[in-house]
């Protein structure tokens, strides 16, 4: 998809979006066989629900149906939330990974794995895991200091509630 149709398509997507309290993370139109595919992915600082993404979907097809923004062939709508692994590359994805842990790489070069504890406009508080029975340590890290930053998926980790239970 050219630039131009990409900034053409979140032009005219993006305040319906915002309308029903989201964020567009994302637009990508791919090819699949002689169908074509607009992915739309969104957010919010609290997540979207299924309602949430059923009304967004209804008015963005709406939209795109009144308008010829997507030519004349077929196409397919998917409107989606950012999925479990997100890459973090906006202030505000930071924000709502606090409390997650993430896989950085780091423009210096190597890799950190880290829970975001606070961030603020310069950078990030994060907690690094003790290895081999070791305590955690904290650490300061600046926004240019990150090249490529992941969520991870945890399996195992018990949540504050259950660990403020177990500590009593």
């Amino acid at each position: 998809m050219s630039t131009t149709h990409s900034e053409r398509l979140r032009e005219l997507l993006e305040p319906l979006v915002s309308s029903q309290g989201l964020d567009l993370e994302e637009i990508a139109v791919d090819s699949v066989g002689r169908k074509r595919v607009l992915r739309v992915v969104v957010d919010s600082d609290t997540g979207a629900d299924l309602d949430q993404i059923a009304d967004v979907s209804r008015a963005l097809s709406a939209k795109l149906d009144e308008t010829d923004a997507m030519g004349e062939g077929e196409y397919t709508l998917e409107v989606g939330t950012p999925g479990a692994e997100r890459l973090l590359t906006e202030h505000r994805h930071y924000v709502r990974a606090i409390d997650r842990l993430v896989k950085f790489q780091l423009a210096e070069g190597g890799e950190l794995v880290a829970r975001i504890l606070q961030v603020d406009d310069e950078g990030l508080d994060l907690e690094v895991p003790g290895v081999k029975g070791r305590r955690a340590t904290t650490r300061r890290i600046a926004f240019p200091e990150i090249e490529k930053a992941r969520v991870q998926v945890e399996f195992s980790r018990k949540d504050k509630h259950e660990e403020n239970a177990e500590e009593a």
